[in-house]
């Protein structure tokens, strides 16, 4: 193998599939990189038998080639070389990768290509059309809320629906759920569910950027694994076995109080809040106050209190339909929905101190989350 690429274009590509190697494994070859020639460019490819990742990047190709490097060795070395061309040469007798770039010689020992697990050959026939923009903002909606419990592996995952035009996404930890909504361009023939990694969902955002591009999705019969192509990339993973809890038991129906407030306000005072809430045991006390007359605004006071620190209130006007209520909450549940809110207003909705509340953007019908209370105390 001999190939000339450009040092940016390498290290973007390590950058994008590093991620998918695998720090502890008992399989060397799993800590590698595959670099390899493909019709005229260069594929890097990394997994961990969970996710794979894989991409392409421009290369002029001399002799064709594959080898596997050591992830984090190549990586910082890429990393270290001047912005110009980098040229890449296999010695396949000792598998000795040799490359230069400017003054810089290096060898670094490979693991023959061979041995790296097989790659899966992705058939996107019918795979569904997301745009890029819209699928990284409904994936930054509900990944916050899945467990990171691995006693419980099916709420490590986010279920994803499609039915018809229709695709929603849900995400559930125990004491909160965030379900997401959205209209495909074109139905889908057939409906599926499953539930893909929060992880595996995290990363695709990561290596989708900022391009008005499409992401590509498919779910292959009878294989357990989902596949994302997105630009010059492509991610796989293993969907997590399992039934998802029936969430829409869990949403209510119905209120005995809604609260409209600003959501940079409601963000900035339960970030103060935060910050005494931390020491104990990350609770904050919402009392909504329903105003004496038409003449005065409502309001909601938010106050959090530690042994060791002190104590914080503030004050939020607020419009508020029903009830006036004192509830309690995770403060660090509350910042985390409400930093990915983008409308101006949010919506509150409780019935009780010891009900679940509901928190929607006003003016998005498309994004719902629920948060469990905590003990007043």
């Amino acid at each position: 193998m001999k190939v000339t690429v450009l040092q940016e274009n390498l290290a973007r590509g390590l950058g994008i599939v590093s991620r998918a190697v695998s720090p502890r494994s008992t399989l060397p070859v799993l800590a590698n990189v595959l670099i390899a020639s493909d019709e005229g460019r260069l594929r890097l490819s990394a997994t961990n038998l969970e996710l794979g990742i894989t991409t392409w990047i421009p290369a002029r190709i001399e002799d064709e080639g594959s080898t596997t490097v050591p992830a984090r060795t190549f990586s910082d070395l890429v990393n270290t070389l001047p912005g110009d061309q980098v040229q890449l040469t296999l010695d396949t007798s000792t598998q000795t990768l040799n490359f230069r770039s400017g003054a810089s010689t290096n060898d670094i020992k490979c693991i023959d290509a061979q041995e790296f697990p097989p790659l899966t050959v992705p058939d996107m026939d019918g795979a569904i059309q997301l745009n890029v923009v819209d699928f990284k903002e409904m994936i930054h909606q509900v990944v916050f809320a899945a467990s990171t419990d691995e006693a419980r592996p099916v709420l490590m995952g986010v279920l994803v629906t499609v039915t018809g035009d229709k695709i929603v996404m849900a995400s559930a930890d125990g004491f909160r759920l965030s379900v997401r909504k959205a209209t495909l361009s074109a139905p889908v023939a057939e409906p599926f569910n499953a539930i893909i990694p929060s992880r595996a969902l995290s990363e695709l955002a990561r290596i989708a950027g900022d391009s008005n591009e499409t992401i590509s999705m498919v779910v292959p019969k009878g294989r357990g694994q989902v596949i994302f192509r997105v630009k010059d990339a492509e991610l796989v993973s293993q969907l997590i076995e399992g039934t998802f809890p029936d969430y829409e038991q869990i949403i209510p129906r119905s209120y005995k109080s809604r609260t409209l407030v600003s959501t940079a306000s409601l963000l900035k005072a339960s970030k103060q809040a935060e910050i005494f809430a931390r020491e104990g045991t990350n609770v904050a006390r919402l009392e909504i106050k329903v105003a004496a007359n038409e003449m005065e605004p409502s309001e909601v006071e938010i106050s959090a209190h530690s042994e060791e620190t002190g104590s914080n209130e503030t004050i939020v006007e607020a419009t508020v339909d029903g009830i006036g209520l004192l509830i309690a909450f995770n403060v660090k549940f509350l910042r985390e929905v409400l930093e990915i809110i983008k409308t101006p207003n949010v919506a509150i909705e409780t019935s009780a101190a010891n009900a679940p509340g509901v928190i929607r953007p006003v003016g998005d019908d498309d994004f719902t989350h629920v948060i469990m209370p905590m003990h007043l105390g």
